[in-house]
């Protein structure tokens, strides 16, 4: 029988009644398959040429691979990933994951080209005679096609329509196809497909999932393993075996299936075969750790991630450079010294518990380079409240995930110290400072705009009432004497100060500018360690300062490396340094953290910082090779919780210092981060140009006749005095302002 007016054959019109049942896949299989129909002078270039089936190129962009975090020794301590997957070349996976997937995928890849027809056919009729869609017609090309576009799909909405069952996106599959198969050979589509697969339990590619799955690489896999995760590409969502029993036994009946069919290829026999199917799943379920929550050295990943996130250097948008952070398969080498990382985690703990309100935070970083070697914190990072554990980088600034920060405290009076050897003042240079100061004119401070910024009528005040008396730099500084600073700082200008803090790298920890006030010098801006170390390391490199630095080197996907290289200016003419690190070094014999002391063996120097009242404490210092910054203060609000009474590591303290805390934690961190490192000496000052005084000298000596009570002799209001906390050349240990 024929159809009215085409003189078509009665086998056309059964073959579209089964194209009608089988779908798009029979339909197209059906139109190339047309001279199997016979009749009519149908060819396959006259159906190819009505469905225009010719090569088209694919585009074929980057497959979203895990980027990995490497500490100084090359061991990786994070990784981020939008797609679990590492890439390989096919000599890196097992011949017989090869065979096991194209045995159970396309058993005739090596033999057909773009779709395979026979195979096509075969579903086709077989979907039909069964009543359902019980086999595939795509070949293995045409699913790494489906993969690609599903792949570079950016909505949920591109994503639906790049496997929709729809005739035309079928039709470009094969075009696409067609050009692949131009372009590769059939071991580099094989390849390719192995490694965009998506098998199930976060695991993308084949590398990825022989990790995921049994903890072994891709080249170790055996024939039950191989069987298993060939088994697995065909519905990774129902197979995932991450997801619980029923999946599980979904996939061992699966990996079964593809052990009969190679057995039924000869590709593996009978016996294997049985043996392998007798065999449990195996699947181990091993972790896949991702971002910085699940990092041993959160803090530190912290700091690397919003380097990229925020450089445009990585990406022209946020978005482009989160995209390059999480598909980028990149490989970040960095500064992060385990060592050194060690040092400041157990010293911290010794000091502070992970269950104190309170929280020290310690920055480690290198003088000459700003390489940052190590991030520490007394709380564990993460979202967990009832666990004390904290949710934001407590040891950096804003732009590297941290907060607004402490005050530093009298860590800022290195700042007016290191000014005042620039305008030329000497050692013993000083003034005769009381027990409070109070500006005399809102001109005595002026801020970089111009801008009088001083507050007559408000007060500071020494430690426990301090009397007050001559001070000279050195005594000054040792002492941390507030009043000799308010007015060493009005003597050299405030503005001068900022700029010399602004060399230093100084800024406030939540991104908002400095704030300029005559308590510039006491710390009234709010910092963050790794910025305060920094700006210590600059004495430590003779007044070279170097912006903090995280990464050494980026290798891209392909093995291309770029080097990160220290950015650095002299920011101090390097006899200055060498004359403020003279005076911060006596910080450890002579002064405020004489109690504790130094490092032995070798040469430092640093600064005590207290907030005010107590409410933050820090302690700064440094080496020639090694520079550190520690903060402690309640990040509930340190105004509302002082740390005074406070309890950490099981002690309460009645009153904390920078020496109580920091300066311990500081220098037990120093010992062991610089053991096995050969000590470097600091640079003797140049004693004819910083030695002795200029013109603000101390009064002369009462004479030995002068009695007491005489305006020149002991207890007179000239008396350079040698009494009081936190004055004279002998300090108390532990003073209560620094």
């Amino acid at each position: 029988m024929q159809a009215k007016g085409k003189g078509r054959p009665s086998a056309f019109w059964n073959l579209l009644r089964l194209i009608a049942a089988a779908g798009v896949a029979g339909l197209i299989a059906a139109a190339i398959a047309l001279p199997a129909v016979g009749g009519a002078g149908v060819t396959v270039k006259s159906a190819t040429e009505a469905l225009r089936l010719a090569p088209e190129d694919l585009p074929e962009p980057p497959l979203p691979e895990k980027t990995t975090f490497l500490d100084v020794n090359g061991k990786p301590f994070a990784q981020f990933y939008s797609e679990n997957r590492v890439s390989v070349s096919l000599n890196q996976i097992a011949p017989i994951m090869q065979k096991a997937i194209v045995a159970i995928e396309d058993f005739r890849f090596y033999e057909h080209g773009a779709l395979d027809l026979e195979g096509t056919s075969r579903a086709l009729i077989k979907n039909v005679t069964t009543g359902g869609v019980t086999q595939g017609g795509s070949s293995i090309t045409q699913q790494y096609v489906k993969q690609v576009l599903y792949n570079m799909a950016e909505s949920d909405e591109d994503k639906a329509a790049a496997v929709a069952p729809t005739f035309s996106r079928k039709l470009n599959e094969i075009r696409y196809a067609m050009a692949i198969e131009k372009k590769y050979s059939k071991d580099e589509i094989l390849n390719r497909y192995l490694n965009i697969a998506y098998y199930g339990a976060s695991a993308y590619g084949i590398e990825a999932a022989s990790l995921r799955f049994f903890g072994k690489h891709a080249s170790q896999l055996n024939l039950t393993e191989a069987a298993t995760l060939a088994g697995a590409v065909q519905d990774p969502n129902a197979t995932d075996p991450h997801r619980g029993k029923g999946p599980s036994g979904k996939l061992l009946e699966r990996r079964n299936t593809v052990l009969d069919r190679m057995a039924e290829l000869k590709i593996i026999t009978p016996d294997e075969a049985a043996k392998s199917k007798a065999k449990k799943l195996g699947y181990k379920d091993m972790p896949i750790p991702g971002g910085c929550e699940e990092s041993a050295y959160p803090y530190f990943c912290l700091y690397v991630s919003n380097e990229i996130r925020n450089n445009p250097q990585f990406g022209k948008t946020p978005k482009d450079r989160e995209k390059f952070l999480n598909r980028g398969g990149l490989t970040i080498k960095t500064t992060l010294t385990p060592k050194m990382q060690k040092a400041a985690d157990k010293a911290i703990k010794k000091y502070v518990h992970a269950s104190d309100k309170p929280v020290a935070s310690e920055a480690l970083i290198e003088p000459g380079t700003g390489a940052i070697r190590a991030m520490a914190s007394s709380r564990k990072f993460g979202r967990n409240k009832k666990k004390n554990e904290i949710s934001y980088n407590i040891v950096a600034n804003s732009d590297h995930g941290g907060g607004t920060g402490f005050q530093a405290g009298s860590t800022f009076k290195m700042f007016t110290l290191v000014t005042a050897l620039k305008e030329g003042l000497k050692f013993n240079d000083g003034f005769k400072v009381g027990g409070t100061f109070e500006a005399n004119a809102y001109s005595d401070f002026k801020n970089c705009k111009g801008q009088s910024v001083g507050a007559p009528g408000v007060a500071q005040h020494n430690s426990e009432g301090g009397e007050g008396g001559f001070e000279s730099l050195q005594t000054g500084t040792w002492g941390s004497v507030n009043t000799f600073f308010m007015t060493l700082e009005r003597k050299v200008g405030l503005c001068n100060v900022v700029k010399t803090a602004k060399d230093m790298g100084i800024t406030r920890s939540d991104g908002t500018k400095l704030r300029e006030v005559q308590t510039f010098t006491l710390g009234a801006n709010e910092m963050d360690p790794v910025t305060v170390a920094a700006a210590y390391a600059t004495l430590g490199a003779r007044g070279k300062y170097c912006k903090p630095m995280a990464i050494t080197a980026v290798v891209d996907r392909n093995g291309k490396s770029t080097s990160v290289k220290p950015s650095c200016k002299r920011v101090i003419e390097p006899a200055i340094a060498d004359a403020a690190s003279n005076i911060l070094s006596g910080v450890f014999t002579k002064g405020t953290m004489s109690g504790v002391g130094g490092i032995p063996g070798r040469d430092a120097a640093g600064k005590t910082g207290t907030g005010d009242q107590s409410r933050t404490v820090w302690f700064a210092g440094y080496t020639p090779d090694l520079a550190g910054a520690v903060s402690l203060g309640d990040p509930r609000g340190p105004v509302k919780y002082p740390l005074s009474g406070e309890t950490m590591n099981g002690h309460q303290y009645g009153s904390v210092f920078g020496a109580t805390i920091p300066g311990p934690i500081w220098k037990a961190t120093m010992i062991a981060a610089l053991k096995g490192t050969d000590p470097t000496s600091f640079v003797r000052p140049d004693m004819s140009r910083f030695g002795g005084c200029r013109t603000a000298c101390a009064p002369k000596p009462p004479k030995k006749e002068d009695k007491p009570g005489d305006p020149k002799g002991p207890g007179g209001p000239d008396d350079p005095g040698t009494g009081g906390p936190g004055q004279g050349p002998n300090p108390p240990i532990v003073p209560p302002a620094q």
